[in-house]
């Protein structure tokens, strides 16, 4: 997909591979990519008045989150901040994006037909719920919420997107650990969101955290 971006591949495009070699998640972290799963990628090109670049992880999240229901019972799944998607707390989905000049690039892996064992946070998939739907078929109707969501971000601007989100997620006050990019761990209670998507930590002192990145532990 970087490769059309930069060949000026028009917003909403959208590109599926049946598998992956070289699958990554965030932080380069190695993405399992049986064939059967779905490895897709689409292309938002950014706007002047456009909300913050990276909240388009949050658009992409309740985009997913909608589309899953289909297959998974609403009340057995879950956001964690920024973007995860998890089922009865295991993963199903993992979202990155990359920028590039005006574009970014939204990558999204859903395990629909497998999920790995071997990893060291519980993982899960649509087919230990149901018959996993065809990678293709899926990827349909998440284009469409894809779509919905993102131009309810560039119309009404994050709060709706947001405000979809905190319906979606962890509630406030649920206890949270977060092991920061440079490696700390910061435990707290969430205090829900920033104006920009930040998550917001109440420390054990009462003060607030505000952090940008980082990975999220639920306890």
């Amino acid at each position: 997909m970087a490769a059309l971006a930069r060949e000026g591949a028009a917003e909403g495009t959208w590109l599926r591979a049946d598998r992956q070699d070289g699958g990554r998640g965030r932080h380069g972290r190695a993405w399992v990519s049986p064939p059967g799963n779905l490895y897709a990628s689409t292309l938002v090109r950014l706007r002047p008045v456009d909300p913050p670049a990276h909240t388009l992880a949050m658009v992409a999240a309740v985009a997913l989150d909608q589309v899953i229901q289909a297959y998974v019972p609403a009340e057995r799944l879950m956001i964690k901040w920024p973007n995860d998607v998890l089922a009865d707390g295991g993963k199903i989905s993992g979202i990155l994006l990359d920028g590039l000049g005006d574009a970014v690039v939204v990558g999204i892996g859903v395990n629909l037909a497998h999920h790995p064992t071997d990893v060291d946070r519980i993982a899960t998939s649509i087919a230990a719920y149901t018959a996993a739907p065809e990678p293709q078929h899926f990827l349909s109707d998440l284009a469409d919420s894809f779509a919905h969501w993102l131009a309810r971000w560039r119309g009404e601007g994050l709060d709706a997107v947001v405000q979809r989100w905190l319906a979606r997620a962890h509630t406030v006050g649920t206890a949270l650990t977060i092991r920061a990019p440079d490696g700390e761990r910061i435990e707290g209670l969430f205090d829900g969101l920033d104006r920009d998507g930040a998550l917001r930590m109440r420390l054990a002192g009462g003060e607030i955290r505000v952090m940008h990145a980082g990975d999220v532990f639920l306890l």
